[in-house]
């Protein structure tokens, strides 16, 4: 039963399970046509009722019609068959039809509404697709079924053709994978875990992850929102997660801003995750679930302009390679062009992001993917503060060099192999390759030296800058998940054997003075000035890690998790200075990193939980104490309690309450600014609240609030009790859309965004304060059939703030963009 509430809690459907009629009449017509005469006028059927009968051993299903239907067209996907009817939408009570196990040989018979008025029925074999014969009539379509002859699978085949073909769980997903490594509700998973899917991403038009997380809970900006020369730099809890970016599971790395045109929904999950992901920060991890390759034909165009010279195009294609349908890609190409509120500041993105998946056989799928983003931008260092605040300028003076540019190529190629060898046992296996080569040319401001600023006259010292050179990663895995029982207890096991391989050769030039700037009065110097490398490292870093989870279902309303990892981390690196001799540093490191939790479901609704989790990131291998001695793995942990409720089947709230320590940080000798010790400490402890799904048919809503204290708890230095850098103590979003569901207005739709971000601290000595703001955004959209426009409002009060401080520094502070707007215009074939 485990596996089976998974698969339906997955599929959105699990209270479907228990429903035993099997007709539904007719109650109310779809989104689409404005009343049945306007259905009638265009020519659609309608599709009222549902009935299955069995006779002498064949399945017979009555579809009950207010015309008659074309002659449908039939396909295979794996023991499922695929019958689709043009030209026809339903109107029953419910959203689509199940019914499962119908009759003996038949696993499932769902009848569901597709795009563009065609109505799917679905009937799936427990041992091979069925056979048909129609016979259609005036006012009854009759679909004649027998069950086909054995050649494989059972319930889950059932089961996955099911999730396959299910639509959209709008702003309410119901399950992720990962907190578990396997699709698990998150009602029965033990940890916060936050779901932005596709829908939120398309109705705030938002095309990079830094924008997208604005809805996540606990999330906070550390860097221009991910902003390039800088990648991913986010807070989650309070607590880095530039190392906790993943892909499909896999870690990612950029130096670029990363894109959401071929992401199918961005997961984060809250808090130490070393069982799984391996070396990390105890914030938490970010992953990106890519798009998948569809079974039905799908082609999508899109274009937006905005304001600030933005011009974006993307296209989305999917479909079969192979007659069978058991070759299928997908392929995503996006291109954009963009200014900035910031003057002489531009950016441009190109991304190429196809995947192909073949069902070797009917246990048997393969993955193949690749991924080509080439980014360029103007290197954009922010604006200074003076005194406790920052300066008091334009927000769009640029303080840096027009031609300051950053670069980058990366590249990417990949496979996913899935195997079942059993109804219970299944294995998988990822290899993935990625390379970048990012190039950083600009002047710079020394964020350590207190001279470079002078805050009374205004001037900013500058230095030549470069920085380039080839990173390289390498991933692979391999894990088994089966299921089985001892006694009455249930469990899910997972067993995994991973290898990374992480090669760089860097290199950077910290050069001559470059001439200053004054804020107040900038004159630009224009001076470009030759690239001459003065240091050089190479460092090669292999982690091999061995992990193990259980879930065990002690009794239904009762389930523990328990994991536990093993890594062993060698490090070997090598730095050169022009004119010093090489130096070499070799460092292992091994870690045990478990993690426990509970959930108790007192009844269906609603889940209990518990949870303790730790994390263990090495020190870089170049990193000594005086002694020569290697340093320790920074750890954490995390002790987490909170509740999971669906207060309907469309609408969830999640309520979670922590403590994180993250340990082992470095902190300087009293006696010796230039040696560290290990002794230093951070704590951040909070609660935070999440909302997400559909409040009333059409009216969706994604809100999140949370309290964070964030603070040093242990140091050497005089700064106990100082807040961390860019973590608000008061973060709220809001994100709410409603869309018209009949009448003439049918498909026109408003959005609103409210984005409150307390004050917080600029650096870790607090000498400066970002102030709070409250941001609001807006759209329109209107909807028919294949297309879409709409209007997106970004700021709507042009109200003036900062989004983050870079570095942990005074001197590099992020202005948020001004009042903005876009409009873009898709359209679906």
């Amino acid at each position: 039963m485990f596996r089976v509430k998974g698969w339906l809690w997955l599929a959105g459907l699990y209270p479907a399970f228990f429903i035993p009629s099997v007709k539904a009449e007719p109650v109310q017509l779809p989104a689409n046509p404005s009343s049945a005469s306007a259905v009638l006028a265009q020519g659609i059927v309608q599709i009222t009722g549902v009935q299955i009968t069995t006779v002498d051993g064949r399945l017979e299903l009555d579809l009950s019609t207010s015309g008659a239907l074309a002659e449908p067209a039939t396909s295979f996907n794996g023991n499922a068959l695929i019958i689709r009817l043009t030209g026809a939408v339903l109107a029953l009570e419910e959203d689509e039809f199940l019914q499962f196990e119908p009759a003996e040989g038949i696993a499932l018979v769902q009848v569901s509404q597709l795009p563009n008025n065609e109505v799917q029925v679905a009937v799936t074999g427990t041992e091979a697709p069925p056979t048909v014969s129609t016979s259609v009539r005036a006012e009854t379509l009759t679909l004649s079924l027998e069950p086909g002859t054995a050649i494989a699978s059972a319930e889950d085949e059932a089961l996955r053709i099911l999730v396959a073909d299910v639509q959209d769980e709008g702003y309410n997903p119901t399950a992720s994978s990962v907190a578990t490594d396997t699709e698990t509700p998150l009602r029965e998973v033990p940890f916060s875990v936050q779901v932005i899917p596709r829908e939120v991403l398309d109705d705030r038009n938002v095309t990079e992850v830094g924008d997208a997380l604005e809805t996540a809970g606990g999330v906070a900006d550390a860097g221009g929102r991910g902003r390039s020369e800088i990648g991913p730099n986010f807070l989650i809890r309070g607590l880095p997660v530039s190392a906790g970016i993943f892909r499909d599971g896999i870690p990612t790395f950029s130096l670029s801003a990363l894109s959401t045109n071929d992401i199918e929904r961005v997961e984060v999950l809250r808090g130490p995750a070393s069982v799984l992901f391996g070396q990390g920060d105890p914030g938490g991890i970010i992953n990106l679930v890519t798009k998948r390759p569809l079974a039905e034909p799908f082609y999508s165009v899109s274009a937006t302009a905005g304001s600030f010279s933005t011009y974006r195009g993307a296209v989305d294609l999917s479909g079969q390679l192979s007659a069978e349908g058991t070759v299928r890609y997908r392929l995503n190409v996006s291109y954009e062009n963009a200014g900035s509120f910031r003057d002489f500041v531009n950016r441009e993105r190109l991304l190429i992001s196809p995947i192909v998946t073949w069902d070797i056989g009917p246990r048997t799928s393969l993955d193949v993917y690749g991924q080509y983003v080439y980014d360029e931008e103007t290197i954009d260092g922010g604006i200074p503060a003076i005194g406790d605040r920052v300066a008091d300028i334009p927000r769009s003076r640029f303080l840096g060099e027009d031609f300051a540019e950053f670069t980058q190529d990366q590249f990417s190629v990949g496979y996913r192999l899935n195997h079942e060898f059993s109804q219970n046992w299944s294995a998988r296996h990822s290899l993935q390759y990625l390379t970048y080569e990012p190039r950083r040319y600009v002047p710079l401001t020394s964020i350590f030296n207190p001279n470079a600023f002078n805050e009374a006259t205004g001037e900013l010292q500058r230095f030549e800058y470069f920085g380039g050179g080839s990173y390289n990663r390498l991933f692979t895995n391999a894990e088994t998940i089966g299921e089985f029982n001892t006694g009455s207890v249930e469990h899910q096991v997972l067993f995994g054997v991973e290898y990374r391989r992480n090669a760089e050769t860097p290199e950077f030039q910290i050069g001559d003075p470059y001439p200053s700037i004054n804020i107040f009065n900038p004159v630009y110097a224009g001076v470009r000035y030759d690239i001459e490398p003065t240091f050089f490292r190479d460092n090669v870093t292999n982690t091999v890690g061995v992990y193990v989870q259980d879930q065990i279902e002690i009794v239904p309303e009762l389930t523990l998790l328990a994991g536990i990892r093993y890594d062993f981390v060698d490090q070997l690196w090598a730095v050169e200075s022009q004119g010093s001799p090489r130096e070499e540093f070799n460092t292992t490191d091994e870690a045990f990193t478990p993690r426990l939790g509970v959930v108790y479901q007192p009844i269906e609704p609603l889940s209990l939980y518990a949870s303790y989790t730790t994390s263990f990131n090495p020190a870089d291998g170049d990193d000594r104490n005086p002694d020569g001695s290697t340093f320790d793995p920074e750890t954490g942990r995390q002790f987490e309690i909170g509740l999971k409720a669906d207060l309907s089947d469309r609408l969830s709230l999640n309520l979670a309450a922590f403590d994180i320590r993250r340990q082992n940080i470095r902190t300087p000798d009293p006696n010796n600014p230039f040696v560290s010790r290990q002794t230093g400490e951070v704590t951040s402890r909070g609660i935070e609240a999440y909302l997400g799904g559909e409040i009333l048919p059409g009216w969706n809503v994604t809100a999140a609030y949370t309290y964070l204290d964030a603070f040093v708890s242990e140091d050497t230095r005089d700064i106990v009790g100082n807040r961390l850098p860019n973590v608000p103590e008061n973060q709220f979003s809001l994100w709410t859309t409603y869309e018209i569901q009949q009448g003439d207005l049918s498909g026109l739709g408003v959005g609103l965004g409210l984005f409150y971000v307390g004050d917080r601290q600029g650096d870790q000595d607090n000498t400066v304060t970002l102030p709070s703001y409250l941001r609001t955004d807006a759209a329109l959209f209107y909807r028919r059939n294949n297309w879409r426009a709409q209007l997106n409002f970004e700021n709507l009060f042009d109200v003036e703030y900062f989004s983050s401080a870079t570095f942990n520094s005074r001197l590099l502070n992020n202005p948020g963009a001004p009042f903005g707007v876009s409009a873009s215009v898709s359209v679906e074939f």
